[in-house]
């Protein structure tokens, strides 16, 4: 529940605010099938990934994400591109990495509520639109290294 109400409280910022923001997301692709992440504040399904912290590489940013948010030790990891996205009263950027060669352990973090693994071609309703934005462009073999998220 606390979660939930920083959530809000952060989107008022936003709405007063306005900020430039700095997120990681990472497609974790095995076996023909994506990680997905679902919090405990907002629905939906997304990529693994967060705000980069003050001093930290966007290298560095994925890594810790991708493991605080669903136990992801990645031992490969290959950036694609940074896009923008300027919906939530923000200018964000999201970088966007990709690793076909990690592992998982199980973890339990309070912002995360599922963590799951879907065939690519079979995302769930709820995928949220730039995550499956994404997936569908790794497929079709057409990611690109910039444009809208």
């Amino acid at each position: 529940m606390l979660i939930r109400i920083a959530h809000w409280l952060r989107r008022i910022f936003y709405f007063i605010a306005r900020p430039i923001t700095l997120g990681v997301r990472i497609l974790l692709i095995d076996d023909e099938k994506v990680i997905l992440v679902k919090h405990s504040y907002e629905p939906g399904w997304f990529l693994p990934g967060g705000g980069v912290k003050r001093g930290e590489t966007l290298e560095q940013a994925v890594c810790r994400e991708a493991a605080e948010e669903c136990g992801a030790e990645l031992h490969v990891v290959q950036f694609i591109g940074t896009y923008h996205n300027f919906s939530a009263y923000k200018s964000d950027h999201v970088s966007l990495f990709l690793s076909e060669d990690f592992s998982l352990q199980e973890k339990y973090d309070p912002e995360i509520e599922k963590v799951s693994a879907f065939p690519v071609d079979q995302l769930p309703g709820d995928t949220t639109p730039g995550s499956r934005r994404k997936i569908t462009a790794y497929t079709n073999g057409s990611l690109q290294s910039s444009g809208m998220w």
